[in-house]
């Protein structure tokens, strides 16, 4: 029995993309509609300042998270511990 190889055409990479692309667009022209369909009473300044400090501060988790993540895995605190090896490295 013959093996079936998968190859990535040209084609399909650009018919992939294509695609994706018209999903972004179409996602952004709904988002910009309703955003601007949508009426009520404008944020106040104190809304925008949450927002925003909201925004950075879950950035920030996100960052310190990734950072602790990367240097745990580095320095071998994520290896397995072997019973009867206390030494740490």
């Amino acid at each position: 029995m013959a093996k079936l190889r998968v190859t990535w055409s040209t084609v399909g990479i650009a018919a992939m993309l294509a695609a994706l692309l018209a999903i972004l667009i179409a996602a952004a022209w709904f988002a910009s509609r309703a955003w601007t369909t949508i009426s009520g009473p404008p944020m106040p300044t104190a809304g925008y300042v949450a927002m925003t400090l909201g925004i950075v501060f879950s950035l920030v988790v996100g960052c310190g998270l990734m950072a602790l993540l990367f240097y745990s895995n580095r320095y071998g605190y994520d290896d397995q511990f072997k019973p009867g090896n206390d030494d740490p490295k």
